[in-house]
């Protein structure tokens, strides 16, 4: 098994010390495949497309990608229904492709990280295939959750659980042996769409199949995992199942039919061995939404996965006193696990970050829909605002200790694309929730390269329609032009690892205060004014050493001021 790149960390202030795990403070960004480039104009992002703007990804100055699935799929849920976990889908190229990106992205020193699906697989998979074909109680039927139904003739589903993209998490097939073969019969568990069975995770053949998908991705040279719904795999299935308001009551016990179970850790443990048997381990992240930070962070320890995805700051509205207080809570919680604290703002999942801050203030998540829909009663956008406090928020972020976790486009400063017409929405949550609710097709819109070639430079025709507004905001629109977006995270990022410290901070600023001051061990300074006025600087403050700024340049004078929402880098 080969070692792939240094383990080490750029800027590393230590010289006692070993070189930290290169993730710890790595800048990961997150590539969605079929919206990153098409390389062969089919409208359709590809591994090849990929390669291609490697030099891209090198010159942003990040230190990973992470790929979303790129597994064949029949995209019922944006690949994350995936038919096989040790291939690449065609439509996005072959194992030979991904071979080359991998070595491509080494060459650059972009280190590789993939996503993993374990909680379902999807409809298409042998062994869904397979489990379909057998009878109830056999084996094939076992690496799944089929039950029987309630009722006089299990007509009804084995309990009341609902989907997260709405509509019941269960459903009938029809069976094809047995004594009732042609006939509705047994109910499989999916707790996303129908075409995502879920695995049965007390079975040891579905534990030791993962091991192999984690060890063939590994000898391809892939330097780590995301692994999604990590908190979702063990599942209570003893009879009767709990009813649904039973599955409202938050509980921090482990004790939850359906999420965050205490055995999920044996899961992972099994896992971190897997990970070890490489020089140097495998790094891996868990998307575990956990609504008790303490329990989140059991995915994190050493003995297990070593990160997990922290939406704290993801979810938080743009006050100071909410930044601050999230950011200290994350950062003394992960000292006290062993693990590096994760920031994010965007992913495929959300509305993107300068979209959620253009709303007015107090906005609430049946706004963020009804402004989605395009509703009569929905806010209106203030897109200048919300790009000045995302550019704000990212230097906030990129500023503290521990992993930042970039999505494609927002070094563009995109917005979410609202405007999709009905026609071309593929979202399951779209159908599943019949329309009310619209998705995340607005986030997953593909890139726009160019202002001026066909379709900004994606390739083909995209597979969802890019917006005319894309022009101005196309990479080579911004590349070199000072005060873009692009060229903000491109200095940022390069700045970031030239000055990146031990994983603390200290506090210069008090927790009430509008303006956020702290400092990272070796002097390195990050000023943010979260009020929408013009702030004084904090005394002593030297402008001179002002390298990065979000917005306008703070005024010199007898009282420097900092402009509104906005942050300041300072050097040593």
């Amino acid at each position: 098994m080969t070692a792939s790149l240094s383990d080490s960390v750029s800027g590393s202030d230590s010289l006692s010390l070993p070189p930290a795990p290169w993730w710890r403070q790595a800048a990961v960004y997150q590539i969605y495949p079929r919206s990153f480039a098409d390389s062969n104009g089919d409208g359709m992002g590809d591994l090849p497309g990929v390669t291609a703007r490697m030099g891209y990804l090198a010159e942003l100055g990040i230190d990973a990608i992470w790929l979303s699935p790129f597994y064949p799929s029949a995209l019922a849920d944006g690949g994350y229904d995936v038919d096989d976990y040790r291939n690449v889908d065609p439509r996005l190229g072959s194992l030979t492709d991904f071979d080359a990106m991998v070595t491509a992205a080494h060459a650059a020193g972009i280190r590789v990280i993939v996503d993993v699906v374990p909680n379902h697989s999807s409809n298409r998979h042998e062994w869904f295939k397979a489990a379909l074909a057998a009878s109830p109680g056999s084996t094939e039927r076992a690496r799944y959750h089929f039950l029987d139904g309630l009722g006089d003739d299990g007509e009804l589903p084995p309990s009341d659980w609902p989907s997260h993209f709405g509509g019941a998490a269960w459903t009938r097939v029809v069976e094809q042996a047995g004594p009732r073969a042609g006939q509705l019969g047994q109910w499989y568990l999916h707790l996303f769409a129908t075409e995502q069975p879920d695995f049965n995770w007390d079975n040891s053949e579905v534990r030791e199949d993962f091991h192999t998908t984690l060890r063939f991705w590994s000898d391809r040279g892939v330097d780590g995992f995301r692994i999604d719904v990590a908190h979702a795999l063990i599942k209570d299935m003893s009879l009767p199942l709990r009813s649904k308001p039973e599955l409202e009551i938050l509980v921090d016990d482990g004790s939850d039919p359906l999420f965050d179970r205490d055995a999920v850790h044996e899961v992972f443990e099994g896992w971190r061995s897997v990970l070890n048997e490489y020089d140097p381990p495998k790094a891996a992240v868990a998307e575990a939404w956990v609504p008790f930070t303490d329990r989140r962070l059991k995915y994190a320890r050493p003995t297990e996965l070593g990160q997990a995805f922290n939406f704290d700051l993801l979810q938080a509205p743009f006050l100071a006193t909410e930044f601050r207080a999230i950011a200290q809570k994350c950062l003394s919680e992960a000292t006290s696990s062993g693990a590096s604290s994760t920031w994010v703002f965007s992913n495929h999942d959300v509305v993107r970050h300068p979209s959620r801050y253009g709303l007015p203030d107090g906005s609430t998540r049946e706004d963020m829909e009804a402004w989605l829909l395009a509703d009569g009663a929905a806010p209106a956008l203030d897109l200048a605002r919300g790009l000045r406090r995302a550019r704000a928020a990212t230097l906030f972020m990129l500023g503290l200790p521990g992993s930042a976790y970039l999505y494609q486009g927002e070094e563009l400063g995109l917005f979410e694309v609202a405007e999709l017409p009905a026609s071309v929405l593929q979202d399951p949550t779209w159908f599943r929730t019949l329309h009310k609710v619209k998705g995340r097709d607005g986030c997953r819109v593909p890139l726009p390269w160019s202002a001026t070639e066909a379709n900004f430079g994606f390739g083909g025709i995209p597979w969802l329609p890019q917006p005319e507004w894309f022009s101005e905001f196309a990479a080579d629109a911004q590349a070199g032009v000072t005060g873009s977006t692009l060229e903000m995270y491109r200095a940022a990022l390069k700045l970031r690892r030239e000055l990146q410290a031990e994983e603390s901070l200290e506090w210069l600023s008090s927790p009430e205060s509008e303006v956020i001051h702290y400092r990272r061990p070796n002097g390195w300074e990050v000023i943010t004014n979260f009020a929408a006025v013009p702030a004084e600087l904090p005394s002593g403050v030297d402008l001179s050493k002002v390298v990065l700024t979000s917005g306008e340049a703070a005024t010199a004078g007898a009282v420097g001021t900092i402009a509104a929402e906005t942050t300041l880098w300072l050097t040593p």
